[in-house]
């Protein structure tokens, strides 16, 4: 069925009359008369009934005008986003980052890119930093950010931000000033709070593990905002990186130096 035809059909269908709807088009009404014929030959139906005032649409024919409106307004549609493809930034991006990570560091990109490209849309996608290196990896999502990438053949890696991740405390409590004895009693005596599912995190862990700083308490959290507010209460010493630990509450937070 040719569309040229449907929208030949759908005009003569709207004014009733073929010789409106010639001018309307800008066309022969004999092309007009042409194309209702061959689409009644197609679909061995009658269309169109002549009368007096121009011509009456049947059920028949009133079932494809109707149905007719829908594909061509669809056609257009898609018409019109293909050549858009061409002329601006359409589409869909899919991001990768730890829910902790993207707590912090999505919402200022994200407005900042949504206001740059308002026809494309973001998704997020949450796993670990190793989970999101391997997702984009195997192309299951277009963007990742993570902590300490490993380099790899297939990706291009833009550096983001620098930070690292500290023990901390607050201010007028743990991290207060003191002697070097005064502070590794502080962190032996706990509770030490961090985020088991951050590997940044286990490795510092470790670390204290051998230097025989690590406190008989661990206080572990599924995420960094809940280390954090646990931290900010003054429970204990806290894992963090530093951006999280200042973000909303800059100096209250502050690096324990042992």
């Amino acid at each position: 069925m040719d569309l040229v035809h449907l929208r030949y059909f759908r005009a003569i269908a709207e004014v009733g009359n073929l010789t409106a709807a010639a001018k309307q088009l800008g066309v022969a009404q004999s092309t007009l008369t042409a194309a209702v014929k061959r689409l009644e030959e197609h679909l061995d139906s009658t269309l169109l009934l002549r009368n007096s005032r121009g011509v009456t649409v049947t059920p028949t024919g009133q079932v494809l005008a109707s149905s007719a409106c829908e594909i061509l307004g669809m056609v257009d549609e898609l018409e019109e986003r293909i050549r858009g493809l061409e002329r601006e930034d359409v589409g869909e991006f899919l991001i990768g980052c730890h829910e902790s990570l993207g707590a912090y560091y999505l919402p200022a990109f994200m407005r900042a890119f949504l206001e740059a490209c308002p026809n494309i849309e973001i998704r997020v996608w949450n796993g670990t930093s190793s989970d999101v290196h391997q997702a984009v990896v195997d192309r299951r999502i277009h963007f990742g950010l993570i902590v300490n990438p490993l380099p790899h053949g297939e990706l291009v890696m833009v550096e983001a931000f620098r930070d690292a991740v500290a023990l901390v405390a607050r201010a007028d409590g743990l991290a207060r000033p003191g002697s070097r004895e005064e502070i590794e009693a502080r962190l032996r005596a706990g509770p030490l709070i961090y985020a088991a599912r951050v590997n940044q995190c286990q490795q510092i862990v470790d670390t204290m593990r051998g230097l025989d700083l690590l406190p008989p308490r661990l206080l572990t959290t599924g995420d960094l905002e809940l280390t954090k507010t646990l931290t900010l209460a003054g429970l204990g010493v806290g894992i963090l990186p530093r951006r999280v630990a200042d973000y909303g509450h800059e100096g209250e937070l502050v690096v324990v130096h042992p």
